[in-house]
C-alpha cells in the first residue's frame, strides 16, 4: 500500500519548539518509521514555508532580505530535524523552482477551469507602516463569538473562517494602530462551487477522523464563501492571473501545494520521470496523512481538496487527518519573547534525540491539551526510560553474558509464567498496530509498558540466576523468552525511539533487515550470540543542571542579591562596538567604556535590539561582577534593563547624553 505523509510545514520566520515538534514533524517522522517496518511503501515530505507578510515586516526589522531571513531559518530547522532524528525524504522550501512552478501552473489551471474571478477588495491598510496588513496582521473582535483577539482569517476560539474587514475593532499588529480601508482588486477562489462535492467526499470518507469530518460537515452547513487568493505582498509566488504583476499567491494557497510539489521534487532529485510524482497523487488508491494542529483542519479538509478538485486532474483524496490539540509548557503558551518554552535548537543541545521523542510522545495532545514540565521530563526519562526500559534490556543482557556465554539458544517454553508473558505481548503488539494507524502514538507507550513491566516482573519473581543453577533447561528458555520480547519492545518502539531500537537490535547482534512488525512473537531462526560491550541505554538527567545550562545557553539576565546592591559598582558606560555572538542572533557582544577601560559584554539582547541600534548608545553597567561565561566566552559586566510585562526589554540610559563614561551611579 501506499502513503504520501507529510506535515505541517514550519514557518520560517522563527525555529519551531517543542509543541510545533510534536504536533507535525515528529508526529509524522513515527507515522513514517511504523509504516515502513509494517511493509508498505512510504514518502514523507514536508518544508520551510517561506513567504507571505510575517518574514517580509521580520526582515525589514532585521534589514535583511527576506531570502536571507529564511536561509538562515531553513538551515536552522535542518539542523533540528536531525538532532531529533526526524527524516523526511525530501525537507524542501516553498521557495524554489519547481514549487513555484507547479503553484502557478495550478493556479492558471484553475483560473483556466472558471473557479477564478476578480472583485474589487476594501481591504486594510496601516498608514503607519504604509503596508496593506493581510490576514494575521490584523487581530479584533470575532463577529461570531465575541473573542476579543481573533485573528484576521480565523477565529482560534471558535474556529470560524473570517476575512480581516469582518473583525470588530480591527487593529495592525505590528503598531496598534487602527487601519484605514483602501480598495484593491484581488483574484478569488470559488469555494461555494465545490460545496456539495465536498460534503459528499466528507461525510463517506472512511479514512478521515469523527473529529476532522464532523468540524468541516458544521462549516459546509453554514456556507462556504469565495476566498481571496492573491495578496498585496511583494514577497511571495506571482500570481499567474492576468493583470496581476503586483500581486502574489496567499501564502496558505502556495503553502498547501507543497504536499504535491515537494513529491515532484523528490522524483526529480532522484533522477527519475519527471511525471514519477503522478503514480503516487494521482492513483485513486494512494493515502495521504497529514500531521497537523487542530487549528488547520479546515485547510487540509475544504481548501486544499477543493483546489485538487479545481484542477480537474485525478488527485488521491484518500486523506487521514492526524490532528493535535495544544501543548503548554509549564501551564503557559510557549513565548519566546517571555522565555516560556525550550526550542528545539535548544532541546537537542540539552538531551539526545530519544529522550525527548519518547517524552514528548508521552504527552502528546491527542484528545484534550496537555502540559509539558520539567517533572514529567523527569519522570519520562529518569522512570521509564532508564528504570523500565533501560533496566529490563541490560539485565536479560547481562544474564545472557553471565550465564550463557553471551548465548541465546531457542528452548522450548518450560514456565507457565513465559507462556503468559507471550501472550500479552501478542495481545499488547496487536493493540499497538491498531494505535499506530489511528495515529494515537501516547497510547502505544501505555500499551508496551505493559510488556515492559511484565518482563521486570518475571525476571524478579523466577529469579533465573537461581534457575542456572538447578534448571538449566528452564534457564535456557526463559532467557530465550525474555531475549524474544525485548527483541520485541525494540520493534514496537522503534517508530518513537529509533536509535535505543537500533541499539538493542545491534547488542543482540540481530540483523537490521529483521526490524519489521510481522518479526514480533517469533522464535530466533538461529542462534544469537550478543556483543559483548554492550552498555546502559539510557542516563539519569538532573532537571536543575538542565535549567542551569538552558539558561547558559540563552545568556539570560543575573539575578543579584538585594544585600549585595550597595557593593556594586554601577557606571555608566557607552557602547563602541556591537555584534551577533557566532552562532546565535540571540546574543550580542558588546564593546564598552566603562571609563578607565572598555570591557567586553554579552547579552541576550539579540530579540529586541539590532547590533547597529546599540552602538553609540549610553548604558549602565554593573562593572564588578564576577566574569560569567556565555557559550564558551566570557562575560566582563551587566547592563541594566527594565522588563514589562510582556517580557521585553529596555536598557536603562541617562536622560542627557553628555553623561561621560565611568559616571558614577548611585
Amino acid at each position: 500500500m501506499r502513503w504520501i505523509i507529510t506535515s505541517a510545514w514550519p514557518y520560517a520566520h522563527g525555529t519551531p519548539h517543542l509543541g510545533n515538534i510534536v504536533s507535525s514533524l515528529l508526529s509524522a517522522d513515527i507515522f513514517t518509521r511504523f509504516l515502513r517496518i509494517q511493509g508498505h511503501e512510504v514518502i514523507y515530505v514536508t518544508g520551510s514555508d517561506e513567504h507571505g507578510t510575517p518574514i517580509e515586516v521580520k526582515a525589514i526589522q532585521l534589514g535583511v532580505k527576506p531570502k536571507d531571513l529564511t536561509d538562515k531559518v531553513h538551515n536552522e530547522i535542518l539542523k533540528i530535524l536531525k538532532g531529533f532524528k526526524i527524516e523526511p525524504d525530501n525537507y524542501t522550501r516553498t521557495h524554489n523552482e519547481v514549487h513555484i512552478q507547479f503553484v502557478r501552473e495550478v493556479f492558471d489551471k484553475i483560473y483556466k477551469n472558471g473557479y477564478i474571478f476578480t472583485k474589487k477588495d476594501k481591504l486594510l491598510y496601516c498608514p503607519r507602516d504604509k503596508i496593506y496588513l493581510p490576514d494575521r496582521f490584523v487581530i479584533g473582535k470575532c463577529p461570531y463569538c465575541g473573542y476579543e483577539s481573533a485573528r484576521g482569517d480565523q477565529c482560534e476560539n471558535c474556529g470560524r473562517l473570517l476575512t480581516p474587514t469582518e473583525l470588530i475593532n480591527p487593529r495592525c499588529v505590528i503598531c496598534g494602530e487602527t487601519p484605514i480601508v483602501k480598495e484593491s482588486i484581488h483574484y478569488y477562489f470559488d469555494l461555494t462551487k465545490f460545496e456539495s462535492i465536498l460534503y459528499k467526499w466528507i461525510s463517506e470518507s472512511k479514512t478521515l477522523s469523527e473529529n476532522a469530518k464532523n468540524f468541516s460537515i458544521q462549516m459546509l452547513k453554514q456556507g462556504l464563501k469565495p476566498r481571496s487568493v492573491t495578496r498585496n505582498n511583494r514577497w511571495g509566488i506571482p500570481a499567474p492571473f492576468p493583470d496581476a504583476s503586483d500581486l502574489t499567491i496567499y501564502v496558505w494557497f502556495d503553502a498547501v501545494l507543497g504536499y504535491v510539489s515537494a513529491v515532484k521534487e523528490l522524483f526529480l532529485k532522484r533522477d527519475m520521470d519527471p511525471d514519477k510524482w503522478k503514480e503516487w497523487w494521482w492513483d485513486k488508491d494512494t493515502n495521504v496523512a497529514f500531521f497537523i494542529g487542530k487549528d488547520n483542519i479546515p485547510f487540509h479538509t475544504i481548501i486544499f481538496p477543493a483546489l485538487l478538485l479545481g484542477t480537474h486532474d485525478p488527485y488521491t483524496l484518500k486523506f487521514h487527518i492526524g490532528s493535535t490539540e495544544w501543548l503548554t509548557f509549564e501551564g503557559k503558551k510557549f513565548s519566546k519573547s517571555k522565555g516560556i518554552g525550550i526550542w528545539g535548537e535548544e532541546a537537542i543541545s540539552l538531551l539526545p534525540a530519544d529522550y525527548w521523542r519518547y517524552t514528548l510522545t508521552l504527552i502528546r495532545p491527542e484528545t484534550k491539551d496537555t502540559d509539558f514540565t520539567w517533572k514529567i521530563l523527569e519522570y519520562a526519562v529518569n522512570e521509564e526510560l532508564n528504570n523500565h526500559i533501560g533496566n529490563l534490556v541490560h539485565r536479560v543482557l547481562k544474564l545472557i553474558a553471565k550465564y550463557n556465554g553471551y548465548k541465546v539458544i531457542p528452548s522450548s517454553i518450560t514456565r507457565d509464567s513465559e507462556k503468559e508473558l507471550n501472550k500479552l505481548v501478542y495481545e499488547v503488539s496487536a493493540k499497538v498496530e491498531e494505535l499506530y494507524y489511528n495515529m494515537r502514538f501516547q497510547r502505544v507507550i501505555n500499551e508496551v509498558m505493559k510488556v515492559v513491566k511484565r518482563a521486570n516482573a518475571v525476571i524478579n519473581d523466577e529469579r533465573p540466576w537461581e534457575l542456572y543453577k538447578t534448571d538449566y533447561n528452564a534457564f535456557k528458555s526463559m532467557i530465550h523468552t525474555l531475549a524474544k520480547v525485548i527483541r520485541d519492545i525494540a520493534i514496537m518502539l522503534y517508530p518513537i525511539i529509533p536509535d535505543t531500537s537500533i541499539k538493542i537490535f545491534d547488542y543482540l547482534n540481530l540483523p537490521m533487515q529483521n526490524l519489521r512488525w510481522d518479526i514480533i512473537g517469533k522464535d530466533f531462526d538461529h542462534k544469537v550470540e550478543i556483543k559483548r560491550d554492550f552498555k546502559p541505554l539510557f542516563k539519569k538527567i538532573d532537571i536543575e543542571e538542565l535549567k542551569k545550562k538552558l539558561s547558559l545557553m540563552r545568556g539570560e539576565h543575573i539575578k543579584i542579591d538585594e544585600n549585595y546592591l550597595k557593593k556594586l559598582d554601577l557606571r555608566v558606560g557607552k557602547i563602541l562596538e556591537a555584534e551577533y555572538k557566532k552562532g546565535s542572533t540571540k546574543i550580542i557582544r558588546l564593546k564598552v567604556d566603562i571609563g578607565d577601560k572598555i570591557i567586553k559584554i554579552l547579552g541576550g539582547l539579540g530579540e529586541y535590539y539590532k547590533p547597529t541600534d546599540l552602538i553609540g548608545k549610553t548604558v549602565v553597567v554593573v562593572a564588578n561582577i564576577k566574569e560569567k561565561k556565555i557559550m564558551g566566552e566570557y562575560s566582563e559586566g551587566m547592563l541594566l534593563a527594565a522588563i514589562d510585562e510582556g517580557g521585553g526589554i529596555s536598557l536603562l540610559t541617562p536622560d542627557r547624553e553628555d553623561v561621560k563614561a565611568g559616571t558614577r551611579v548611585g
